[in-house]
């Protein structure tokens, strides 16, 4: 068991390369695969609509099972479930490298979706754990960098694990990495307390089917389907998420933290998480198209062109994240988003034929505001929570990430369906840097909430008798994330 106040060092070191390793590799499996498709069509023998699922299937999983995931997470404890996540990706890895068959490279990277979505549901919980209290803002941030590092790489490593080997590779290279974050994960990850509640399996299922039918409506509306069926699919979603929120009214620990919504700055922070995860979608999905078909260039030339967004997100997290010790998560998130909003603009109102000197300092507007935002917006969720409920917290955080991004990208679909080509790219564009500006508006209101009491008072905890105890202590405990702390002693 760790010290009620992070881990001591050299030990939260090695906690941190585990962390970092686990989730680079969920993080590069996202992106790496795309990269691959063609070369998997062909290598057996399918269509590239069917391929589709390589992609689609991993997915699908991460996202109905975040939410059990987390709430599992409290109850086994975050270290087992990471664990558990690991050795499932490590192992499906194998697997897909071993695969001859379309259906069988699929089964195995729902599987490996499984193990990712154990890695993140719990990774953010594990952080609370890791770094003390004072130095957590700075713990998200360096999270925050190696996801957009590995964002950054991803199709790199694909392109040149592709241009010596076959797709294969392309998930063998895990199986070593994995073993390594194992072994060290086994060494120094931290254990914490468990929850006494049960396990909700009819939770678990009506929370799979009201995620994975969002998600998967959306995703098949931006991809062709009648809108007339996506209002039936929506509404069947709605009707089973109606039963899921019943369920979870009256719970001490629900999986799908209606107790959590109700403390303002962790459903501000939610909405802003949303919003902006939109805003970025609908950017990087429409570029690509911007920069190749419309100013014509190659996709080599569009590749190193985008690069600098995600460099500046690297470069803004730690930054950001020491910044979030010290400052108000509102106003950090909404500096942030008001320059990612700008720069989205920017990008919109590109000259006819612009030099690379033009595009390259918008790209990197893009991803200061971008990073700026990102780490103070995690730290404010993650602490809104009482530590016991920070399974429920990371889950929410991924959740929110995937909602924001498959209606970006879906928007995207949409606009190229309704409008010419040309217009299209610079359409989404507008429209992220207005999903932008209202994520600032968002943040910027949670200036004027208290992160916990706040919620407490909307939350009527004399209907759950202890259910917020160990806010309360953390409130007394821990310094207001709504105004800057005293500057801490090391």
């Amino acid at each position: 068991m760790t010290a009620d106040d992070g881990m001591p060092t050299p030990q939260r070191y090695w906690a941190i390369v585990a962390l970092g390793l686990g989730i680079a590799l969920a993080v590069i499996d996202s992106a790496i695969a795309n990269v691959a498709l063609p070369a998997i069509a062909a290598d057996l023998n399918t269509d590239p609509a069917s391929s589709i699922w390589v992609v689609n299937g991993y997915q699908l999983a991460i996202t109905v099972s975040l939410l059990p995931l987390s709430s599992l997470g409290d109850i086994t404890g975050y270290r087992r479930i990471y664990l558990g996540g690991l050795l499932v990706f490590t192992l499906a890895s194998i697997a897909c490298a071993f695969s001859t068959t379309l259906p069988m490279l699929a089964t195995a990277r729902v599987i490996q979706g499984f193990g990712a979505a154990g890695i993140m549901s719990v990774n953010t919980a594990l952080l609370r754990h890791i770094y003390p209290q004072h130095l957590l803002g700075r713990g998200i941030g360096v999270n925050a960098l190696v996801v957009a590092v590995s964002s950054a790489i991803g199709p790199t490593i694909a392109g040149v694990i592709l241009a010596v080997g076959d797709w294969p590779w392309l998930f063998a290279i895990n199986v070593p990495i994995g073993v390594a974050a194992l072994a060290i994960g086994f060494g120094y990850l931290p254990k914490s307390d468990r929850s006494p509640h049960k396990f909700d399996v009819i939770s678990a299922i009506l929370s799979a089917a009201t995620f994975g039918g969002l998600i998967a409506s959306i995703d098949a509306l931006g991809h062709g389907e009648s809108f007339e069926l996506f209002l039936l699919e929506l509404a069947a979603t709605g009707a089973v998420g109606y039963l899921l929120v019943r369920r979870q009214m009256g719970k001490t620990a629900p999986m799908l933290p209606v107790d959590l919504l109700k403390i303002p700055i962790f459903t501000l922070s939610i909405c802003t998480s949303i919003c902006s995860f939109a805003a970025q979608m609908l950017a990087l999905v429409s570029l690509p198209f911007l920069l190749q078909t419309d100013l014509h260039f190659s996709a080599v030339e569009t590749g190193l062109l985008i690069t600098p967004w995600p460099v500046a997100i690297a470069i803004a997290s730690p930054i950001a994240g020491r910044l979030a010790d010290k400052y108000s998560a509102g106003l950090l998130g909404g500096v942030g988003l008001f320059v990612f909003a700008l720069g989205l603009l920017s990008l919109a109102f590109l000259p006819d034929q612009p030099d690379a000197i033009d595009i390259v300092w918008r790209m990197a507007m893009c991803g200061l505001g971008f990073g700026l935002f990102q780490s103070p917006n995690n730290r404010a969720m993650i602490t809104a929570a009482p530590k016991s409920r920070s399974g429920g917290a990371s889950g929410m955080l991924g959740t929110a990430r995937l909602l924001g991004q498959t209606s970006g990208a879906a928007i995207v679909a949409l606009l190229f369906a309704q409008l010419p080509h040309e217009h299209a790219p610079v359409m989404a564009l507008l429209l992220g840097a207005g999903a932008a500006l209202v994520a600032a508006c968002v943040s910027l209101a949670r200036m004027y909430e208290r992160p916990a009491l706040a919620g407490l008072r909307a939350s009527n905890p004399e209907a759950d008798p202890g259910m917020h105890a160990d806010v309360l202590k953390e409130q007394r405990d821990a310094p207001d994330a709504a105004s800057p702390p005293d500057k801490p002693t090391d």
